[in-house]
């Protein structure tokens, strides 16, 4: 699968590189975002080590790290990645997504979710691709079915988090059949939010 920087008026998602350190810790610099992710990021190291593993994986081609950047500012505001990629299957995984907490509730993460979800779908026509959550991240879950993602269930005991403590996994899935239908949704909330936001 060959992947590439995409982009609309809103966001940019750039493939990621080291010379994004400093912004991606900025932008990570609020405990909030880590309270369901298996990393943290806190200080320089954190950072470097999550772009250090993030580049493996990329070379490894089992994902694509970008990162997140709002195009009014030009500034890096999160990050999100291809994971799980699967040639054969012709399925992926869209995960590892935080943003910073100034753009919650604004139309960022639909605006990214369109991108990927149409390259998937209409450049590589994949089979399927998932979306996958902590069973107390409620905040997550609303938000992966606002997309119109829809629910296949929980995988019991599947994690254990950097705490200790286990986690339960809420799965998630659009499918190539349902793209169409997900796509007519996405676009009404982009223009919902465009109204709503500017």
């Amino acid at each position: 699968m060959k992947f590439i920087a995409l982009e609309n008026e809103v966001v940019l998602l750039k493939p990621l590189e080291h010379g994004d350190i400093q912004g991606l810790l900025e932008a990570a610099s609020y405990p909030e975002i880590w309270s369901h992710m298996s990393t943290t990021i806190e200080k320089m190291d954190d950072v470097n080590k999550f772009v250090d593993k993030a580049l493996l994986t990329k070379r490894e081609k089992t994902e694509f790290p970008f990162v997140v950047v709002d195009k009014k500012s030009e500034q890096i505001i999160g990050s999100t990645r291809f994971m799980d990629i699967d040639d054969t299957h012709k399925r992926l995984e869209i995960g590892t997504t935080w943003i910073s907490p100034a753009f919650w509730r604004t139309a960022i993460n639909t605006n990214c979710k369109y991108l990927l979800l149409q390259y998937c779908f209409e450049i590589l026509n994949l089979q399927r691709v998932q979306i996958k959550t902590d069973h107390e991240n409620v905040r997550s879950q609303r938000a992966i079915e606002r997309l119109g993602a829809t629910k296949e269930g929980i995988l019991r005991n599947h994690m254990v988090r950097k705490d200790g403590t286990t986690r339960h996994t809420v799965m998630y899935s659009i499918t190539l059949q349902e793209w169409p239908l997900v796509k007519k949704h996405l676009q009404q909330l982009l223009i919902d939010a465009t109204e709503k936001f500017g």
